[in-house]
């Protein structure tokens, strides 16, 4: 029997689901569009602040690039910051999979949970 999702977990899948769909689907626009204004964005490549750095990378991504999380650890840090680690692989039609970590930390907004700081670490293989 599964235990219902904490009110973190709940946060992070919302917003995770959303970002999943736009990455799946190569529209670095709705990616980025869930992001807050001046989020610190850590993917592969050398950092970013703001959404245009995240729709910049996002776009660079390849076609066929797929995401699929598993949220491993989430955290309340206070009643609008949510911090989550996440296991993610991303796959690909050409090449193998590719495993992360995910830090993120969500910021409540005025227009609801929005990831505010995303950092990737590759894992040792």
């Amino acid at each position: 029997m599964q235990s219902a999702p904490t009110p973190e977990e709940t946060a992070l899948r919302g917003v995770l689901d959303r970002w999943k769909e736009a990455v799946d689907r190569h529209r670095p626009d709705d990616a980025a569009a869930l992001f807050t204004e001046e989020a610190i964005f850590q993917g592969l490549h050398p950092y970013s602040v703001g959404r245009q750095g995240v729709a910049e990378y996002y776009a660079s991504q390849p076609l066929d690039l797929a995401a699929a999380y598993r949220v491993v650890e989430s955290r309340s840090l206070s009643p609008d910051l949510v911090l989550g680690y996440l296991a993610v692989d991303f796959s690909f039609s050409q090449r193998p999979t590719l495993s992360v970590g995910l830090s993120i930390l969500l910021r409540r907004t005025d227009a609801g949970w929005l990831i505010d700081h995303y950092q990737v670490s590759l894992l040792p293989s």
